[in-house]
């Protein structure tokens, strides 16, 4: 048994996260020297690629989503919209997406996990809405055990360059929770998966903001905020509601931009049709925590790898 059954049995869907992630625009490794060393053995670092460099692909999914306020964000895809880019096959040289870099982007070298769950008496249409115990103590035990994981591991092989290359640790704690039984505000979004129900991004930074004002928690690099919902609530990165929770993403992360930057992720209650394969096991027998855990572990690394959403 894992000493962490939290994670485990999430790395065949994780890895596939990470595979696509230079779509995502993660940094990739293999144009810094390695550490310790002024490079690989053999010598030759194949060339980092841009943006600029990848072909567009008409009809795929979007994973780098804007919305009407000019924010960004990264999506974790449902099962349905990451089985269009499996379908890739070998569309890319040499049989995966390539990794992207791009230089002066920054990293969390270390990360401080806060874990905030929104779990008011009903939702917006007056329908029933919980999170149960156990699946509480999942998702906060998640801030405690992810740093020093051997998960967090895939991190280190990633950098920034500023004046010197340097890589990301596993190292960081867990830096709290809390729970809010206040009410959703009014639905800002009709999505079809939960209509009536559904909070758009405005709405959820709003949120944090409030509880880190309560709590007296700060943003910056090195801190992460996760934002959990409730059975049966949606949510929309846009007020168009073209981007939604179950039909378009199971997690996404964004920052909201001050002095510090306060990086953050959206996670939707587990939804093991939309966001869990059929036979991905439950390590921890409880397939909806298993689920949102497994966009929340994919969320923590790729906002440490790119916090801004610039790298």
């Amino acid at each position: 048994m894992s000493k962490h059954p939290i994670v485990a049995g999430h790395w065949s869907r994780f890895a596939f996260c990470l595979t696509v992630a230079g779509i995502m625009a993660l940094a990739v490794p293999r144009a810094a020297p390695a550490q310790g060393a002024g490079g690989p053995a053999g010598g030759k670092i194949a060339p980092a690629l841009s943006l600029a460099q990848i072909p567009p692909r008409p009809g795929l999914p979007l994973l780098t989503v804007i919305n009407e306020l000019g924010g960004v964000a990264h999506v974790f895809p449902t099962v349905a919209n990451a089985a269009v880019f499996r379908s890739m096959g070998t569309e890319y040289d040499g049989g995966d997406p390539p990794l992207v870099y791009h230089s002066g982007g920054s990293v969390m070298a270390a990360t401080v996990i806060y874990t905030i769950l929104w779990v008011p008496s009903q939702l917006q249409n007056g329908g029933a809405t919980g999170m149960p115990s156990k699946y509480r103590n999942l998702v906060k035990r998640l801030a405690t055990d992810y740093p020093g994981h051997g998960i967090d591991n895939v991190a280190t092989q990633y950098y920034e360059v500023a004046k010197y290359t340097a890589y990301i640790h596993n190292a960081g704690y867990n830096g709290g929770y809390y729970v809010d039984t206040s009410n959703y505000p009014a639905s800002g979004c009709t999505d079809s998966a939960t209509p009536g129900n559904c909070i758009t991004d405005a709405q959820i930074q709003s949120e944090m903001q409030k509880v880190m004002s309560i709590k007296g928690w700060t943003g910056g690099l090195g801190h992460i905020f996760l934002l959990y919902t409730s059975s049966g609530e949606g949510s929309c990165f846009d007020s168009g509601s073209s981007e939604c929770a179950y039909t378009q993403y199971c997690a996404y992360h964004s920052y909201i931009a001050g002095t510090p930057d306060t990086i953050y992720a959206n996670l939707p209650f587990g939804n093991t049709t939309a966001c869990q394969l059929s036979n991905e096991p439950s390590p921890n027998n409880d397939p909806e925590a298993d689920a949102v855990m497994t966009g929340a572990s994919h969320e923590i690394t790729e906002a440490r790898t790119d916090p801004l959403l610039n790298d």
